[in-house]
C-alpha cells in the first residue's frame, strides 16, 4: 500500500511539473506572438514550418515510449509552432529564403517518411530531433546578422521549460530525453550567440552585414 501511495504521489508531482511546463510554454510564446503582430519580431518562416511539422510527431513518439506528463509541453508546442508558422507566412515577416534554407526544408521532409516504416519510436525521435535542430539553422543564421530581432526572453523561458519537462518525464530513455535535451542545449547556444552579437556589433552595422550577405 505504501509503495502504491508513493507511486501516486510521484505521478502527481510529474503531472504538476508537466502542467507547469505547459504554462511556461504559453508564457514564452504569447509575448513572442504579440511581438510578431506588432511588427517588432520577424521570425524566419522556414524554421517555424520545419518545427511545426516535426514537433507534433515527436510528441506522439514520446507518448509511445511512456513519456507521460513530460511530453505534454511538446504537444502544446506543436500546436503553437504551427500557428506561428502560419502567422509568419501571412505577415511575410522574413521572406528572404536562400538555397540553403530550401536544402534544410527538403532534408526535413525527406526524414519524415521514416516514421511510417519503423516501429521503434527511438528512430523517429532521432530523425525528428535532427529535423528540429536543422530548423534552428536559418534562425541561427538570421540571429547572427539581425541579433536585435530575436527576443532572448522567449528562449530563456524555453530553456527553463525544457528542464522542467525533463523532470516531468515518467519514463527516462533516449527516446524521451533526446528531444528536450537537444532543444534546450540549442536554445542555450542561440541565447549565447545573440548576446555576443548584440555586444559586438551595433544594430545598424549588423543589419547592413545581413543585407550584404543575402544580396
Amino acid at each position: 500500500m505504501q509503495a502504491f501511495l508513493s507511486t501516486i504521489e510521484a505521478t502527481n508531482v510529474k503531472e504538476c511539473l508537466g502542467s507547469l511546463a505547459i504554462l511556461l510554454t504559453f508564457i514564452a510564446f504569447i509575448p513572442y506572438i504579440r511581438s510578431i503582430l506588432q511588427g517588432r519580431t520577424k521570425p524566419h518562416v522556414f524554421s517555424w514550418v520545419i518545427w511545426s511539422v516535426a514537433t507534433p510527431i515527436l510528441f506522439v513518439a514520446q507518448l509511445a515510449d511512456k513519456g507521460g506528463a513530460g511530453a505534454w509541453s511538446t504537444g502544446v508546442s506543436g500546436v503553437i509552432t504551427l500557428y506561428i508558422a502560419i502567422l509568419a507566412y501571412v505577415r511575410k515577416t522574413e521572406i528572404v529564403i536562400k538555397k540553403i534554407d530550401w536544402l534544410f526544408f527538403i532534408l526535413a521532409l525527406s526524414a519524415i517518411p521514416f516514421w511510417y516504416v519503423t516501429s521503434n519510436p527511438l528512430w523517429a525521435v532521432i530523425l525528428l530531433t535532427s529535423i528540429d535542430t536543422v530548423g534552428f539553422f536559418p534562425t541561427i543564421r538570421k540571429a547572427y546578422f539581425k541579433p536585435f530581432e530575436e527576443p532572448m526572453l522567449m528562449y530563456m523561458i524555453v530553456v527553463v521549460r525544457g528542464c522542467i519537462s525533463i523532470m516531468a518525464l515518467e519514463h527516462y530513455s533516449l527516446t524521451t530525453l533526446l528531444f528536450p535535451v537537444t532543444i534546450t542545449l540549442v536554445s542555450v547556444a542561440l541565447i549565447g550567440l545573440v548576446i555576443w552579437r548584440r555586444r559586438s556589433s551595433p544594430h545598424d552595422e549588423a543589419c547592413g552585414l545581413y543585407s550584404s550577405f543575402i544580396e
